[in-house]
């Protein structure tokens, strides 16, 4: 019968897509968790992952493997905490947008750990619309995510935590023009966008309606740390979430100018599947942020449709 140890491994490979990779991860040689895999598979009388070269990549019948081994593990790590034990523990998985480590969520997940000393957590840094499938699949326990723009599947939650302005950022010193109404900064000058096709994407074009505004697109990019990243080098303009931990009140590279009537905001939330083994883990994150009417409003809003991309 596979061990707990095995299964970890068969978790790690999938989230990885490398034997080596997962193998840094759970203090293994890549030759040790390529056999503790095929033992897995010999074990179970079928192939768990596609080989090509040097990429392995899930198959039908392992992704399906990916939420039943992920309980297993996770009540396994669970039988460690005794009855009435309300410390945290074992290992979690879940995805995060790098942004939201420079939000509100970091604070979240500091409290957490020094609260809970027993407790692993394993980021992934991605995009919302991925860690949606993973969550689904049960590749991870949870994701920290962006409102979808439409309805999710049956099976998944998402439960608002907090909201972020979307405001526009621009250069203090511009390899251009700048003009002074801030109309005329947003339809004059290069517009660095995110991309349209992504969550937040849909924000900003939320945003551009608001304004009735038709930009000049410079640049279009998938990560809001890029962007800012050009605009303080002087490149362009953007809208972009107001994250709660960058002081840009101080920044001497950029700054925000105020579009009046808009009030767009993108709202950060937690992505869980509405049964799983780590619900615990979960309900600590949600009671970490307050429970005011911002969060309810965010967590009506946006019904019917279908699960953007």
């Amino acid at each position: 019968m596979s061990s707990i140890r095995s299964l970890r491994t068969f978790l790690a490979v999938a989230r990885h897509g490398s034997f080596t990779a997962a193998g840094k991860e759970i203090g293994l040689t890549a030759a040790a968790v390529g056999q503790q895999v095929r033992a897995l598979e010999e074990e179970l009388h079928q192939a768990l992952f596609d080989r090509s070269g040097r990429s392995i990549v899930l198959n039908t019948a392992g992704r399906g493997l990916v939420a039943p081994v992920t309980d297993v593990v996770s009540r396994y790590e669970a039988l460690a905490a005794r009855p009435g034990n309300a410390q945290l523990g074992g290992t979690v998985v879940m995805g995060a947008l790098v942004s939201a480590l420079m939000g509100a969520f970091a604070d979240c997940l500091w409290a957490l750990k020094k609260r809970h000393p027993g407790l692993d957590v394993t980021l992934l840094a991605g995009q919302s619309a991925d860690f949606a499938l993973r969550v689904e699949r049960g590749e991870l326990d949870a994701a920290v995510v962006t409102q979808p723009p439409g309805r999710l599947p049956s099976s998944l939650l998402w439960t608002p935590l907090y909201s972020e302005p979307m405001v526009m950022i621009v250069p203090r010193r511009p390899h251009f023009e700048m003009p002074v109404r801030p109309s005329d900064i947003l339809t004059q000058c290069p517009f660095i966008r995110f991309d349209r096709q992504l969550w937040t994407g849909q924000l900003v074009d939320e945003v551009l309606a608001a304004c009735s505004a038709s930009v000049q697109d410079a640049m279009e990019l998938n990560s809001v740390e890029a962007i800012i990243a050009l605009v303080r080098q002087g490149f362009g303009i953007s809208i972009v979430p107001q994250l709660a931990n960058v002081m840009w009140s101080r920044d001497r590279a950029l700054r925000i100018v105020d579009l009046p009537g808009v009030t767009v905001q993108r709202h950060v939330g937690l992505l869980e599947r509405r049964q799983h083994s780590r619900q615990r883990f979960t309900r600590a994150i949600k009671d970490y942020f307050p429970k005011g009417p911002a969060r309810r409003a965010a967590g009506s809003s946006r019904a019917g449709g279908t699960m953007g991309r």
